[in-house]
């Protein structure tokens, strides 16, 4: 394992040279800067693992270095222990607030000084581990979902090609019979939608570019969504919106979200059954949630239907997974939470007290979109 990497900012060369013999012999590689300036320069070339930082220092003081460096995404998670002869609660307080782990008081006590070190190392490294361990376990998830994606792609499109040859086999046995050449063709040609529409899922879920987002006015978009979702029922099927949030400006994918809110409309539909004939209600509810973070609003997909099989619930997100029992079950589900979670969002799943699901979509929203609402 390297080194730790340690950048000791300080006017007083003295105090630099002492912070460095000490923290040297612990094993610990020192890096030196006697201003402000000179110790962005560092940052931005070593990008150290810890940086113990004076505070009154001429032209830029330490207040403002770390300032700058809390500002910007790639030098944020470097901690900050400030060095400083202010041993008031206020300067402190002020310092802490602005970013800084941990203060050093002048004189210096080395011995308290390596402590310190130590102990904001140990959390670097267990950050590190923690960080390693998320990108391992998403690693896992990614290879499982492709895994599973590729067995049910090779069941489904095997199935949808059976059905397929077995509508051509018809025809040319019926050449003779063109209502029965009409009536197979027609099968024929939904079992290659079908090939198609699975093929088109797939893209979706493996395709690795992150979804250009445009400013979309959040009614127009659940309009238009549930327009979408109409025509793929071949029927005039009523939703309710109730839109608190108005014409609020939702950065997104259009395509991306239509697809979203379709399928789980579509998913509520189906929930009613194929024996239920009548009205289907499915309802579309907008709310706030403040106090997330990152900021967000949820979107909520409601049916009142027959629920989610118990058998299938832990299961739902997973790639062809349906209380269905027919050929070509897609992957709606799957694409809904993949895409959302491509734009920094999230899908989730709950039972309504009354009976029914409700897809809860969490959608990111701009920090201003939230202040003009509320």
């Amino acid at each position: 394992m390297a080194a730790p990497r340690i950048l000791v900012v300080d006017d007083q060369v003295i105090n630099v040279q002492l912070l460095k013999r000490k923290l040297e012999r612990e094993g610990h590689i020192v890096l030196s800067a006697y201003s402000g300036q000179e110790a962005i320069d560092i940052v931005n070339r070593e990008k150290p693992d810890l940086i113990l930082l004076d505070v009154m220092m001429p032209e830029m003081d330490g207040l403002e270095v770390c300032q700058r460096l809390q500002a910007r995404e790639d030098t944020r998670s470097i901690p900050i222990i400030f060095i400083t002869a202010r041993n008031s609660k206020e300067g402190k307080l002020e310092g802490l607030a602005i970013g800084a782990v941990d203060y050093i008081t002048k004189p210096i006590d080395l011995d308290e000084t390596s402590a310190r070190v130590q102990t904001q190392l140990r959390f670097v490294a267990i950050n590190r581990e923690r960080a390693d361990l998320q990108r391992r376990l998403t690693e896992a998830r990614h290879a499982a979902t492709i895994g599973a994606v590729t067995q049910g792609i090779a069941l489904n499109l095997n199935n949808l090609l059976g059905v397929a040859i077995g509508y051509v086999d018809l025809i040319q046995s019926t050449a003779d019979k063109p209502d029965s050449v009409r009536r197979n063709a027609k099968q024929l040609e939904s079992a290659i939608e079908r090939i198609v529409s699975i093929v088109k899922q797939l893209n979706s879920l493996v395709g690795k570019s992150q979804q250009k987002t445009t400013p979309r006015r959040l009614d127009e978009l659940l309009q238009s969504s549930v327009a979408r979702f109409q025509q793929a029922v071949h029927h005039p099927a009523g939703v309710e919106i109730e839109n608190p949030l108005g014409d609020l400006i939702l950065h997104s994918h259009v395509e991306v979200f239509e697809n979203i809110v379709g399928a789980l409309l579509m998913n509520g539909w189906e929930a009613y059954g194929d024996g239920e004939e009548g009205e289907r209600p499915l309802r579309v509810v907008t709310e706030d949630l403040p106090g997330s973070s990152p900021p967000r609003i949820a979107i909520r997909v409601e049916d009142f239907g027959n629920g989610v099989d118990p058998k299938i619930r832990d299961h739902m997100f997973e790639p062809f997974v349906s209380s269905k029992h027919t050929v070509g079950v897609g992957m709606g589900l799957t694409i809904a939470r993949h895409a959302l979670r491509s734009l920094g969002g999230d899908l989730e799943l709950q039972d309504l007290p009354t009976g029914g699901t409700v897809a809860i979509v969490h959608h990111p929203i701009n920090p201003s979109a939230r202040r003009a609402f509320a």
